[in-house]
């Protein structure tokens, strides 16, 4: 078999900048395991844009007008999906039925209910769906993984999570941001999202969770703003802050663990360089030099991620950010939602489907309006 044919054949639905920037840079990293043979948009003009611009990686690219027909006509083995989030159950749903494994941006659902027919429709095909949570991936994040959950700094007792970014109205003239039967949520779901998916990674299983959210200067459906106040498994208590509203931007992780911190500080993506460690008093130098980030520098992004998706289909094995793992994510979004909303703690595994906010991030509040 030669290496043309050995190379997973890949096709990409939407092609617009994150698809032509993220997921073609990813593709083309990894050439020599997968191959983008086909492209589906709704815009021709925009289809044909992204065709003339993946054609220079060899043969041309096929496009189609829909999901139905590609999927009819090329049978990929990888489906890889960039629509607004509304389209992201439907469209994977349709791939894993085909037969294809799917990596999905984020929100992979907007809601619970959406989540649990994907996870029915990976049972019925064996294929799997994965979400786009890049942030997990690097060699910053697997090291400082690898050291929390080994122990070597510490119980984790303290942590703060802050998404706080700037959005304007221009941002939100695009009609499926900001609305909850489109977006899902404001930035609890669309931007803080891959923050908090990276603390749960790091931390392991949260139990309850406090929360507040407002909507302070949008003309949205959904809020602006929320905050929360977690109880992890471990014992850990932390915050999350997820804002559209800050004029300074930043991405932030911090654990306070017995023996050290670890900080993460970036904005979209992060190296080796943005994660720090601070012993405590007690620890010495020679133990502390050992938490340092590894030499090997792997930056977050998606190419970390489809490599991680093709590891797992060279494998047969279920990859990373699918399942129970990304769902837990999912019911942290809706537990936020249902906390500010009621006004009272959620713990985790309580939201089941005879409970509103398993439909709907906003539950039975939905001409929610809240007090500024």
């Amino acid at each position: 078999m030669s290496q043309h044919s050995a190379r997973l054949r890949a096709a990409v639905v939407g092609t617009g900048a994150i698809v032509t920037g993220s997921h073609l840079s990813a593709l083309r990293a990894h050439a020599d395991r997968v191959e983008l043979v086909a492209a589906v948009d709704v815009d021709q003009e925009r289809l044909d844009a992204f065709r003339a611009t993946a054609a220079g990686d060899g043969p041309a690219v096929e496009g189609f007008g829909s999901l139905d027909a590609m999927l009819a006509a090329v049978r990929p083995d990888l489906v890889l999906i960039g629509t607004p989030p509304s389209l992201h159950r439907a469209q994977t749903v349709a791939a894993l039925e085909a037969g294809a494994w799917v990596l999905c941006e984020k929100p992979l659902t907007l809601t619970l209910a959406e989540y649990d027919a994907i996870a029915e429709a990976e049972a019925a095909s064996g294929a799997y769906a994965s979400v786009v949570f890049q942030h997990r991936y690097g060699s910053g994040a697997a090291h400082a993984r690898e050291l929390i959950a080994g122990g070597e700094l510490g119980a984790p007792l303290v942590a703060h999570c802050q998404t706080t970014w700037h959005r304007d109205s221009a941002y939100y003239a695009v009609p499926w941001r900001g609305r909850w039967s489109s977006e899902g949520g404001g930035p609890t779901m669309g931007h803080g999202i891959h923050q908090y998916d990276l603390l749960l990674h790091l931390l392991g299983d949260w139990t309850e969770i406090r929360a507040m959210a407002s909507r302070l200067v949008h003309d949205t459906e959904s809020e602006d703003v929320s905050t929360a106040l977690v109880r992890f498994g471990n014992g850990a208590l932390a915050t999350v802050v997820n804002s559209v509203l800050s004029p300074d931007e930043v991405s932030r992780i911090r654990i306070d663990c017995a023996d050290a911190t670890v900080e993460l500080t970036h904005l979209y993506g992060h190296s080796n360089a943005d994660w720090v460690y601070t012993p405590a008093p007690h620890v010495g130098a020679e133990r502390a030099d050992a938490w340092r980030s590894p030499a090997a520098d792997v930056p977050s992004s998606h190419t970390a991620q489809l490599g991680a998706v093709l590891d797992a289909m060279d494998a047969g094995v279920r990859p990373p950010g699918s399942g129970a793992d990304a769902r837990r994510t999912v019911e942290f979004a809706a537990a936020l939602y249902k906390a500010a909303f009621s006004g009272q703690p959620v713990r985790a595994g309580t939201i089941t489907p005879t409970d509103p906010y398993y439909s709907a991030m906003h539950g039975d509040h939905p001409d929610w309006s809240p007090q500024r």
